[in-house]
C-alpha cells in the first residue's frame, strides 16, 4: 500500500473516532488510544475498571462532562485490566485515575473519585 493510501485510512478512522467522541465518552483501546490523542483539543481520559465502585461513581459525571464540552474537548475511557500497557506506560497505580491531554502531551492528573467540580476545574484551563 502506498503512503497516500494509508495516510487515508488513517484520516478517516480518526474522523470517525473523533464523531464518535461528540457523541459522549470513547472506550479507548492500545490500538485506538493514540489516535485519540492526536488531536488540538483537551482529552480528558479515566483510567477504570469494572471492579472498582468509586469507578462506577464517576461514570455519570464523565458522561455529563462528555455532553457539557462536547466540541471542545474529548473524553474517553481506557479499562484498566483490558488496557494493562496503556496503565502501564502511565503509572496508574490506583484507580480511578483521569489524566488530560493537550496535543498529546499529559498535562494534568486527577486521581480518585473527586466528583465533578475538579475535572471540570482541570478541563476548562486547557480550553
Amino acid at each position: 500500500m502506498e503512503d497516500k493510501e494509508l495516510e487515508k485510512i488513517k484520516e478517516e478512522k480518526i474522523k470517525k473516532m473523533l464523531d464518535q467522541a461528540k457523541a459522549g465518552v470513547v472506550k479507548l483501546t492500545s490500538s485506538s488510544f493514540d489516535n485519540f490523542l492526536n488531536t488540538n483539543l483537551p482529552v480528558l481520559v479515566d483510567f477504570w475498571a469494572d471492579w472498582c465502585m468509586p469507578c462506577k461513581m464517576m461514570t455519570p459525571v464523565m458522561e455529563k462532562l462528555a455532553q457539557a464540552y462536547a466540541e471542545r474537548a474529548l473524553f474517553g475511557k481506557v479499562n484498566v485490566d483490558e488496557n494493562p500497557q496503556i496503565a502501564s506506560r502511565y503509572g496508574i497505580m490506583s484507580i480511578p485515575h483521569f489524566l488530560i491531554f493537550k496535543n498529546g502531551t499529559r498535562v494534568e492528573k486527577i486521581v480518585g473519585a473527586v466528583g465533578r467540580d475538579p475535572l471540570e476545574n482541570a478541563i476548562k484551563k486547557y480550553l
